[in-house]
């Protein structure tokens, strides 16, 4: 078994910073996920962890500080780390005239993925995201669970180290949310995976760690057990300790 000293950082947030004029959406936000950690990203609603995860995909420039994934700084090294990388955002790019079939096609073909190696992938990811039912629907017609299933599939197509998902149980039920739950432990078992939520019970169910930040500063950076003590052993008490100058 891997220990944590032989582990690399595969999510790495060094001295991350955005302003928008006077105002902070993050602020020299310092952590790091290790190859096999699967880590939640928590704060309440305008915390700052889309902006930061935004940072640390590429997605959006710094205005101090850099991510890196994969030991590759993604704004001077992006495609090479792009290729490491699976990113969900909170409103997964989906073509909703398309069918999944037609979408996972799609995106195989613009990461050079061809032939039997394209339908090998698209072969597995159907399978861990369990899509077979709703292959050649318009994705349109589907539900929100099934969506964020197909949303999650792109992100796995080109089989990346690591993964970062912003809110990917938002809005599902319960039945949908289990469904979602039971793919990260699956994915947790040969992936790297930063997962943004503000429910706790996810915490709970998934989570090796918890970095949380509010006010776009990093407020806690440990285990479970180590954020329970914060709220005298209830997670919701402790939320509310380390985020209730926001309100």
């Amino acid at each position: 078994m891997t220990t944590t000293e032989q582990r690399r950082p595969m999510i790495e947030a060094d001295g991350l910073s955005k302003f928008y004029g006077p105002f902070a959406a993050a602020r020299d936000v310092n952590f790091s996920v290790l190859q096999g950690e699967l880590v939640a990203f928590l704060g309440p609603n305008g915390a700052g962890k889309s902006t930061t995860m935004k940072m640390l995909t590429g997605y959006i420039a710094p205005s101090e500080g850099e991510a890196r994934i994969a030991g590759h700084n993604m704004m001077d090294d992006r495609i090479e780390g792009s290729r490491h990388l699976g990113y969900l955002p909170e409103s997964g790019p989906l073509y909703m005239e398309m069918t999944p079939s037609g979408m996972l096609d799609f995106f195989a073909e613009a990461r050079g993925l061809v032939g039997a190696k394209k339908r090998d992938r698209v072969e597995a990811v159907v399978e861990i995201c369990d899509l077979s039912s709703v292959m050649y629907k318009p994705i349109s017609k589907l539900s929100k669970g099934f969506k964020q299933r197909v949303g999650m599939s792109q992100a796995l197509l080109h089989d990346p180290d690591v993964l970062i998902l912003d809110e990917p149980t938002a809005g599902l039920d319960p039945n949908q949310i289990r469904g979602v739950r039971k793919t990260m432990r699956k994915l947790a078992e040969t992936k790297t995976i930063l997962l943004s939520t503000h429910i706790l019970q996810e915490v709970e169910a998934m989570a090796n760690r918890v970095v949380m930040i509010n006010e776009g500063r990093l407020v806690y950076d440990g285990d479970v057990n180590g954020l329970r003590e914060h709220g005298n052993d209830d997670l919701d008490q402790a939320f509310h300790q380390l985020t209730q100058f926001d309100t």
